[in-house]
């Protein structure tokens, strides 16, 4: 009698063990048994890169993403080309395609061409008052301070006033170069009535 008192409630203990399991996060059940390298790359390995990418994948996809990020991005630190994380400051003046490939210096220099290219000039048989406009050809190039073989250049290519918006637009080429390898993008920017910066629009 004293053993099957016994069984029973080692039966019941586990069985309240059980229920504590499936109850608790998955992370708290197993975190433990997890090696911390392991539970490090599933961490690093989230729903988007880098560059703000979403990444369809099932979580052991996931965990071996993780697994080779690292170790391509251990690959760039050895090789200065890779992708970068672009910043808040200049996602404004800079398309993300464009702030992946930069580091942050680069990304800086980057929206200062933007800038520069897209100042207020007088155009030739306009009013030159406040509001004028930049003149398609208008061109800033650039050079890594931080990198060699990384260069860049902005330049207006084209003038557009949207006929339901009171929006002045233009469009902006951009092109950089990294190691050899070209990158264009083109980019729509837009200024209100009044304002004399331009920015990136959809």
């Amino acid at each position: 009698m004293t053993q099957m008192f016994r069984s029973s409630a080692a039966r019941a203990t586990a069985m309240v063990a059980l229920a504590g399991l499936v109850a608790g996060p998955a992370h708290a059940q197993f975190g433990g048994l997890i090696p911390r390298e392991v539970q490090s790359v599933t961490n690093d390995a989230a729903d988007t890169d880098a560059c703000g990418n979403e990444k369809k994948s099932s979580a052991g996809g996931r965990v071996l993403g993780g697994i080779l990020g690292r170790t391509a991005r251990n690959a760039v630190g050895s090789t200065g080309i890779g992708s970068f994380v672009p910043l808040p400051d200049f996602e404004d003046q800079i398309s993300k395609e464009i702030a992946c490939k930069l580091d942050p210096e680069e990304q800086k220099q980057a929206a200062e061409a933007t800038l520069a290219a897209t100042r207020s000039v007088a155009i030739e048989g306009e009013d030159t008052g406040e509001d004028t406009r930049p003149q398609v050809g208008s061109s800033s190039s650039w050079k890594s301070n931080t990198r060699e073989g990384v260069s860049g250049t902005s330049t207006v290519t084209a003038r557009e006033t949207p006929e339901d918006s009171d929006l002045d637009c233009i469009v902006v080429t951009d092109v950089v170069v990294v190691k050899g390898e070209d990158t264009k993008i083109d980019k729509r920017m837009c200024r209100p009535p009044g304002s004399r910066r331009y920015s990136i629009v959809a």
